[in-house]
């Protein structure tokens, strides 16, 4: 979604960058905040005015083809300029305000918690038509790890909107969330669940958004998939998440990356509930199908 030379010197900053056991599980969680979010880029994608982004995490935050989760704020009357990706696929997500989102030139407004993916070979962009900052968040997952885009110079402004968005929509929305029971393996307490994005909405390995909440009590017991990792992102509260045999405080911006085979538990502290959002993305196809084969029951139906 940023043009070639921003874009490598994200993917390189040293922030979560690789999942060795010599890198403590503290040094692999991005942190919003830091000093790679400090960045301020204009005309991304020949869109208008201005944002201030960075890198959560890079390429090498896992061994899979996620390429990166990017952070930042949208200033207003600012956006990314419509453009397409041919062998990755991208979601933006705002998570306060409202934005106007545009997939292959159809535009929406639309209010946050949400986000809009856009499936490989199809274009995108995002505006902010507010007098206020929106917080803004990028998800990136190729065929291979190498991130592409080709821009259409168009800032996409002033669009007719439809009312109805002509493209698939993400809503992380607490009230559509239900008792985890027994679709979250290992959850315990007042956790509450949804699967925001099916296998089916993306063509690369990447397989599934989800979205979780977990009331004061609230646990995940250790769980590892040998086929699928994952990144969880914190939206609000705090906990303690344990990746293999390291343990690490959690807090509102932080974005975990965990491997493929890794074990984690989540623990939630404090006060207020923690709201995660996870982010799956398989081996690769195959492993991908066989998840989709094991998890969607029509799936299952359709090999019978």
């Amino acid at each position: 979604m940023i043009p070639r030379v921003l874009a490598a010197a994200l993917v390189a900053l040293p922030i979560a960058t690789a999942t060795s056991a010599a890198v403590p599980l503290g040094e692999r969680i991005g942190h919003t905040g830091g000093p790679a979010t400090q960045r301020t880029a204009t005309a991304v994608h020949g869109g208008p005015g201005s944002m201030q982004f960075g890198a959560l995490l890079g390429d090498k935050a896992l061994s899979t083809n996620f390429i990166f989760l990017h952070r930042g704020t949208i200033a207003p009357h600012s956006g990314i300029g419509q453009h397409f990706h041919n062998q990755c696929e991208e979601m933006f997500v705002i998570l306060d305000g409202e934005a106007e989102f545009t997939v292959d030139g159809r535009t929406s407004r639309i209010a946050a918690p949400a986000g809009a993916p856009d499936r490989m070979g199809h274009a995108h962009g995002i505006y902010n038509p507010t007098d206020k900052p929106v917080q803004w968040m990028n998800i990136n997952v190729g065929m291979t790890k190498i991130y592409d885009n080709f821009d259409l110079g168009d800032p996409h402004t002033g669009a007719t909107l439809d009312p109805i968005p002509q493209f698939i929509t993400m809503r992380l929305d607490r009230s559509l969330l239900r008792p985890a029971a027994d679709a979250l393996p290992g959850a315990a307490g007042a956790v509450l669940y949804r699967r925001a994005l099916q296998p089916t909405v993306f063509s690369t390995p990447w397989s599934y958004v989800d979205h979780i909440m977990m009331a004061p009590g609230g646990t995940l017991a250790a769980h590892a998939q040998a086929e699928m990792s994952e990144v969880y992102y914190v939206m609000a509260g705090a906990g303690e998440i344990t990746v293999g045999t390291e343990t690490a405080a959690i807090k509102a911006g932080d974005a975990v990356p965990v491997d493929l085979g890794e074990a984690r538990a989540i623990r939630q502290t404090g006060a207020a509930p923690l709201e995660l959002m996870v982010i799956g993305v398989a081996r690769d196809l195959d492993a991908k199908a066989r998840y989709r084969a094991a998890n969607d029951p029509r799936a299952r139906a359709a090999q019978r």
